[in-house]
């Protein structure tokens, strides 16, 4: 059974820096989409970045230029650096995957069937 298990929130002040990971258990292949979402309390789940199969990045431009997605395939882990954090960046943030090959732009959380339990950020200024 595949499971997305997150870690590496916490709290900051504004201007410093966290790292999120997120380890994939139960499915080792390449072939899959992943991407990073955060929900602030009363609004909806925004997608903050994705990463394709092929590595290609599509980033939200609220973060651009200040976070950054990774992953280790052989680690079966993706990471989300996050610097110069801002008050505006305090959410809970999951990790999510589509466990297929799939290229293009992946921001949207409705095609997203695999989800973490997400873990809290917060950002105080």
């Amino acid at each position: 059974q595949t499971q997305l298990v997150e870690s590496g929130g916490g709290s900051v002040q504004a201007g410093g820096s966290l790292r999120l990971s997120c380890v994939v258990y139960g499915y080792a292949s390449s072939r899959k989409c992943m991407g990073w979402f955060r929900q602030a309390p009363g609004k909806e789940r925004e997608g903050v970045v994705g990463i394709d199969s092929a590595g290609r990045t599509t980033y939200a431009d609220s973060v651009n230029g200040r976070f950054t997605i990774s992953q280790d395939n052989f680690k079966n882990t993706l990471y989300l650096q996050m610097n110069s954090l801002k008050s505006e960046d305090s959410a809970m943030y999951y990790c999510a995957a589509i466990l297929d090959y799939c290229s293009g732009d992946y921001l949207q959380p409705g095609l997203f069937p695999y989800w973490g339990q997400g873990t809290q950020v917060t950002v105080s200024s």
